[in-house]
């Protein structure tokens, strides 16, 4: 069965324990961990504590590659991935997230796919390249990824989907997972509706269902093909204003996993006909 969990980025500016706790309450079946500058995040022993007391297990880690946590474990990308995998292979996580590199990142840019196999295989867990987006300023293009910002085009053996990355991009997020086909192994469930020729770079990480993606076509299709997969939120609720206000947001995304993943499980179930 597919499980929909928390990224704990959903939760920001809140902590990990809180993160945790909001998971339990609105009901996910687990955690991703977005490392961050917060050391608990880094620690597979707090992890650990956070998921027992909650019975929220960790799905997945989001590797630190967000210009935010440009020094989290250093500056070297091979190792901040190595210390992901490593962290995701101590709390029982089978996925890790990570970003192509920044095209300055040259070292590691050139080997990156190679440096993705290498550490899926070591620590024997899955890698999943995450779809990003071009980035237009003052109406010029600019290139910030390499090899590039589209894994289907990226000889991978596992990706992610972000529907809000898929917005900016302007890229179908339905025809995306289907160019991923069984290389898609994990899914970031939120929305978007801007696409980045529209006069900036804004990445709106919407409740899925207020943007313009295809979010309930996709979930429905992985459901119907009994995709393995997981789905996270990983929802922008920083202006909630309030608890409650960010407890119906994370209800409402994942009320809408459910529908979707359940109308495509009921679409692809055998009809049994009655006998007459």
């Amino acid at each position: 069965m597919i499980r929909v969990g928390m990224s704990t980025s959903c939760a920001f500016p809140l902590g990990l324990a809180e993160a945790f706790s909001l998971s339990r309450e609105v009901g996910f079946d687990g955690v991703e961990i977005m490392v961050t500058n917060d050391p608990a995040t880094h620690r597979a022993s707090r992890i650990l504590e956070l998921s027992r007391e909650t019975g929220q297990p960790v799905l997945s880690i989001h590797a630190p590659v967000l210009l935010l946590t440009h020094f989290v474990w250093g500056r070297d990308q091979r190792v901040k991935l190595e210390r992901s995998a490593e962290l995701a292979r101590e709390v029982g996580a089978s996925t890790v997230v990570v970003h192509p590199p920044f095209r300055w990142q040259q070292g590691y840019a050139e080997e990156f796919l190679d440096v993705v196999r290498a550490v899926a295989c070591r620590y024997e867990v899955t890698v999943a390249v995450e779809n990003m987006f071009p980035w237009k300023i003052a109406g010029r293009s600019m290139k910030m990824y390499a090899p590039g910002w589209d894994p289907s085009l990226m000889d991978c053996d596992a990706a992610t989907l972000d529907f809000s990355h898929a917005s900016l991009s302007g890229r179908d997020s339905l025809e995306l997972a289907r160019a991923l086909d069984g290389r898609l192994r994990h899914v970031h469930l939120c929305d978007g509706s801007r696409v980045s020729d529209d006069g900036g770079i804004f990445d709106e990480h919407l409740v899925p269902g207020r943007g313009k993606e295809p979010v309930a076509a996709v979930l429905r299709e992985l459901a119907a093909r009994d995709w393995s997969g997981s789905i996270i939120a990983e929802v922008n609720t920083k202006k909630a204003g309030s608890d409650t206000v960010r407890l119906a947001l994370l209800r409402e995304t994942l009320a809408f996993a459910r529908v979707a993943l359940q109308e495509g499980r009921a679409a692809a179930a055998p009809r049994v006909e009655l006998a007459r």
